[in-house]
């Protein structure tokens, strides 16, 4: 070889040599370089006296300061350090521009939400609210923007994906509360939806009978159970006469992946003095968690010479704590499925189509472009059209245009009057705190350091007026229909300091007649999982925090038991084979739990889905007849209907094709069984844990190879749990966090989420506590030892 070549090839692989090894060192580099400052000084103008942040094992952050201002700033600088991706994720969601960030891949995603037009609302929204209200985010704002610019290289979640953070707005902590309310209400309005198509498609009975509000799995707090109504008779429907082609499945009806959560609580009577509050806000589990580990102290404006002092559950993206203890007041939510939307009916003008039909004659209809940015690619357009009562975004069953009325899109839904909860005193003060905040409606339980304890619905309600049916769409260019402002404060329905002493709130419906009609069905949860809590409650006559543990950790599957039976003797009447004598001997180890170790309770929820699903869909099938493309919305209250034509056994309701209920229980059983038995090892290997294992990821984490993907994720575990029962668990749904806290007693109080405190992969912080969680090792509520020290001032 020419020594000229030679010494070339010779510097090539030198200069390979050094990229390989330079190329992760530099990523190492900018990875470190991204981390967030937890020591040291920093001085900043827009401050007006010295802060103290502290940070303990888990990451907890405790924020002092002389004001709530400055407290709002430095938490910001925080929020924005620790999870600025994450607060961008959140404000991009609601606004419709996560497309700019991930490219096309969340152009579905951003043409639904930007139909709402959310950043143009809480541009309005934020220039309504009290100058008190707008500094405070203004000051978060400035705080968010200086711990942005104190990185040394921008969050590695960018660097990763080639983008440029954006400079944190004020309406942004609006936009965060906005897309909470896209988590926890149907924003998009397909449970009302698909009730129309219903609604046009079957005989009154049968509506009735699937869309009913409650029966006998009903645990209001208080109230009586309601009674679910009869099936329709064979001269109304008889499903044996369609077409079985109409037959393909409804396992959607069932979906336990229900934003939803538990909280309780017990009176002073029970606990010793103070009130017990227990929360866990089951909702997507991820890496780092949604919640925020968070301590604020600052001086009690309204008593001189005390301090504001807060824990809890705090959200990146907004400066207040959310669910947590004040020692004066401890308060948790769960998503009360209050009917926050309707569909209206829009009359177009048959001779200008720009026009609508309003009670005063006509309104023209609003057009806006909507421009959205595509990382990667050209940017895409929509138009919107908007009326009074919101966006036209569907069609009812007949073709009529529908326009969305959402508690979220109207001036004052959404607002910052929440975090006025840290300074209330008593259940009094928070209750009325509450139920004038602009979040979306929730159920708030709530205790003090009295003893009191008291259960409301916080946030907006539309005050409703002209007698319509808000399950279904509605003309609202009548005089004297629609919405009337908001439900006043002091109707609200509350529960307070009941003759039992206990509250409980897992989703169900609350109340019951004139109160209930006040607030509407949004979809309330079946009452399994209430009812649990309200038993468990019921049976102790003294409470200390441990015992709240244990009932949020309660894995006993109670609504499955009539299920079990019911399994047991369609077995015994079964042709014998060999699947069917090992599901036998399967439901011999029946313990009644949703342990990781129990091939019994998967079998059982297992077939019990084949059932539902066989059973809904031949109603699903009716509707199909006259909508093709027709599916069951989610019908958590489905469990009522289906166990009463179990129990009843209607020839004229069983799906096409199915020659009896026998028949269709024993194909459901067959089903399920071979589908676990055909998995390696066969039905007896198929524990419960092997399907509820832990998925809980980092967004970015999907794109990475398995042992990049490993490195950002949490362990991949099995964990105990289900849906109906107050341990809710998927792999990647459940319990956001658990707390129980009595106020005034903080110290003996506890707090646990998975997912850890930080973004940073690098950061001591990211997933701590996580395998506390997983465990239900209780960690304390107050923060620990401070291990790092990171301290603010004001410019010279």
């Amino acid at each position: 070889m020419p020594p000229r070549r030679r010494r070339f090839l010779t510097r090539a692989a030198l200069l390979l040599v050094l990229l390989i090894v330079a190329t992760p060192v530099a990523g190492w580099l900018a990875l470190r370089g991204s981390m967030p400052r937890y020591e040291g000084r920093i001085v900043d103008a827009a401050l007006k006296q010295p802060v103290r942040v502290e940070r303990d094992a888990l990451g907890t952050v405790t924020v002092e300061a002389a004001s709530r201002r400055d407290a709002s700033w430095a938490l910001g600088y925080v929020h924005a350090q620790e999870r600025f991706f994450e607060m961008d994720v959140l404000r991009r969601r609601a606004a419709g521009e996560l497309a700019e960030l991930f490219g096309k891949a969340a152009l579905p995603l951003d043409r639904t939400a930007r139909a709402h037009r959310m950043r143009a609302r809480m541009e309005r929204a934020l220039a309504q609210l009290a100058p008190q209200q707008r500094d405070a985010l203004d000051a978060y704002r400035d705080g968010v923007n200086a711990g942005l610019a104190g990185l040394a290289v921008r969050p590695f979640a960018y660097l990763a994906t080639f983008n440029q953070p954006a400079p944190w707005r004020s309406e942004d902590t609006l936009l965060v509360i906005a897309a909470m309310a896209f988590t926890l209400n149907d924003a998009e309005g397909k449970r009302e939806l698909a009730f129309a198509r219903m609604h046009a498609a079957l005989p009154a009975s049968a509506y009735a009978f699937l869309t009913a509000g409650g029966g006998g799995w009903d645990a209001p707090i208080a109230g009586a159970a309601l009674s679910w109504p009869d099936p329709p008779a064979a001269d109304a429907l008889d499903l044996r006469t369609l077409d079985p082609a109409l037959l393909r499945g409804s396992r959607g009806v069932t979906d336990p992946r229900v934003p939803g959560s538990n909280a309780f609580a017990v009176g002073g009577a029970l606990a010793g003095g103070a009130a017990l509050v227990a929360n866990d806000m089951h909702l997507d589990l991820r890496v780092p968690n949604l919640w925020f580990r968070t301590r604020i102290v600052y001086p009690d404006p309204r008593s001189p010479g005390t301090r504001i002092d807060v824990t809890g559950a705090g959200l990146p993206g907004a400066p207040a704590v959310v669910a947590g203890s004040n020692r004066h007041v401890a308060w948790g939510f769960t998503n009360s499925y209050v009917d926050s939307t309707d569909w209206v009916r829009v009359q177009r003008d048959p001779h200008d189509p720009t026009r609508y039909r309003v009670p005063e004659g006509w309104a023209t209809i609003e057009k806006h472009a909507e421009r959205i940015r595509v990382h990667g690619a050209d940017d895409d357009t929509i138009e919107v059209e908007e009326t009074r009562w919101g966006p036209i975004i569907a069609q009812d069953a007949d073709g009529v245009a529908l326009a969305l009325a959402w508690v979220a899109q109207q001036p004052g839904g959404i607002d910052v009057d929440l975090v006025r909860l840290e300074t209330a005193r008593t259940v009094d003060e928070a209750v009325a705190f509450a139920q004038a905040s602009g979040i979306p409606p929730q159920n708030l339980i709530v205790g003090d350091s009295a003893g009191s304890i008291a259960w409301t619905i916080a946030g907006r309600v539309p005050k409703r007026v002209g007698g319509y049916d808000p399950g279904l769409p509605s003309d609202w260019s009548h005089a004297g229909t629609g919405w009337d402002g908001w439900l006043a404060d002091e109707l609200h329905p509350l529960v307070a300091n009941p003759p039992w002493q206990r509250l409980w709130s897992a989703n169900q419906r609350p109340v019951e007649d004139a109160a209930l009609a006040l607030l509407g069905d949004g979809g309330y949860d079946l009452g399994a999982r209430a009812m649990q809590i309200r038993d468990a409650l019921r049976a102790r006559e003294h409470f200390a925090p441990a015992d709240l543990l244990e009932i949020q950790l309660d894995d006993r599957a109670l609504f499955l038991e009539h299920w079990k039976d019911l399994l047991e003797f369609e077995l015994n009447r079964a042709p014998a084979s060999p699947l069917h004598e090992a599901m036998k001997a399967i439901l011999a180890d029946w313990h009644g739990r949703a342990s990781t170790d129990s091939v019994a309770y998967r079998l059982v929820r297992s077939w019990r889905g084949e059932v539902v699903d066989s059973v809904m869909d031949g109603f699903a099938a009716a509707v199909r007849k006259q909508f093709p493309d027709f599916n069951l919305p989610k019908m958590p209250q489905s469990e009522q209907a289906v166990w009463k034509l179990l129990t009843q056994r209607p020839p004229h309701l069983l799906p096409p094709g199915v020659a009896d209920w026998d028949a269709l229980m024993i194909a459901a059983l067959d089903r399920s069984g071979a589908s676990l038995d055909e998995q390696p090892g066969g039905i007896a290997a198929r524990r419960w844990g092997e399907h509820n294992t832990a998925r809980i990821a980092h967004p970015l984490s999907r794109g990475l190879p398995a042992f990049a993907a490993r490195w950002l994720d949490m362990p991949y575990e099995p964990l105990a749990g289900d849906s109906n029962m107050p341990r809710v668990q998927s792999p990647s749904f459940g319990a956001s966090e658990r707390f129980a806290v009595a106020p005034g007693d903080e110290a003996h109080g506890y707090f646990m989420m998975p997912g850890g405190q930080s973004g940073h992969p690098l950061s001591p912080y990211y997933g701590a506590g996580h395998e506390d969680w997983v465990r239900g090792t209780p960690t304390p509520f107050l923060p620990g030892p401070a291990q790092h020290v990171l301290e603010f001032g004001p410019a010279p």
